[in-house]
């Protein structure tokens, strides 16, 4: 065998095996990748946050992220807008927030003192309550000991904005909370646009008539304070000179009402209350400007108008529209 023979044997065998083993770390690279991308996935797994530390009005607590089970009693409007149907519905004996029983019609009541009893049959994975502790018959530390709690600060619980930012926060619905208030200031803006148009410089009024007694809406008293500040409607004087709402919301006299200059008047309340029926046989009343001119409006259910929130606030404002039109 001549030698020129075994040298291109021996050439085509070394690169024979210089390919083999090639293709073999190629192999065992992809097999280091495969394996490193499975610890690295199983390593996000398992840093997936299954709680979340927020402050509170009881300092800083920790929660179970995105719970299924969520109590939050006379806040349900705030669930509701991120998309969460709660585990029970607030109430005070068989009354309840009637402008949310389109989605909540189906569910149990939960008494507004919120009894421990009741509060475990719901098994709520996360409880919501206000910050003020005393119309609770429970402790804090008993509802703690039933389900992980959060108690909103004084803050949280009067601003509805503000609440649906820190509920999106402890929920994980951070951009359901985002767009539900970004799609808010655009439907204030477009009513602020309506509304100038129907109304002009004229005022507006808002009264609640329950149990024969008469409330006139303060400038910042539920859904006043956004019409009045957020839609732009001009304020009577009389109501003006009410001032600032205070905690307990005091009647007017069907007297003092004999000076309410507004250019228009929305009444709300059952249409067969005592109070209803006295105003329209009243010459006072029928003195006042609104009354004249044909200008007052009637209606039924005053729930949205009496709370806040974002499902409040929207329909208040399409009722404002639909109403004046």
């Amino acid at each position: 065998m001549n030698n020129k023979f075994l040298k291109k044997k021996y050439f085509f065998t070394l690169l024979f095996t210089v390919l083999l083993l090639l293709v073999l770390a190629a192999c065992g690279n992809d097999d280091n990748d495969s394996n490193n991308d499975t610890s690295n996935n199983a390593s996000e797994g398992n840093n997936e946050n299954t709680e979340v530390t927020v402050d509170s009005e009881m300092g800083q607590v920790t929660l179970p992220a995105n719970p299924e089970r969520v109590l939050a009693p006379f806040h349900e409007d705030t669930l509701l807008a991120l998309g969460i149907t709660p585990v029970a519905k607030w109430a005070i004996g068989e009354s309840v927030q009637n402008y949310l029983e389109k989605d909540l019609q189906d569910l149990e009541r939960i008494e507004w003192t919120m009894p421990l009893e009741q509060v475990l049959s719901h098994e709520p994975d996360l409880i919501i309550l206000e910050n003020s502790l005393d119309s609770y018959e429970g402790s804090y530390e008993e509802y703690s000991a039933i389900a992980p709690t959060y108690v909103m600060t004084e803050e949280v619980t009067k601003d509805w904005k503000k609440q649906l930012q820190v509920f999106g926060e402890i929920l994980g619905k951070e951009t359901e909370a985002e767009k539900a208030l970004a799609d808010y200031e655009t439907k204030v803006k477009e009513a602020n646009g309506e509304l100038t148009e129907i109304l002009g410089d004229e005022t507006v009024a808002f009264m609640w008539v329950t149990g024969g007694k008469y409330f006139l809406f303060e400038e910042n008293r539920h859904s006043a304070n956004m019409i009045y500040s957020e839609l732009g409607v001009n304020v009577p004087i009389l109501v003006e000179e009410l001032g600032e709402a205070g905690t307990a919301w005091d009647p007017i006299s069907l007297e003092k009402l004999s000076e309410l200059d507004a250019d228009h008047v929305i009444i709300l309340g059952n249409q067969k209350d005592e109070g209803i029926e006295t105003l329209k046989n009243s010459n006072v009343w029928k003195n006042t400007a609104a009354v004249q001119n044909d200008q007052v409006y009637y209606i039924e259910d005053e729930s949205n108008w009496t709370n806040s929130g974002l499902n409040a606030s929207e329909q208040t404002i399409d009722e404002l529209l639909e109403t004046l039109k």
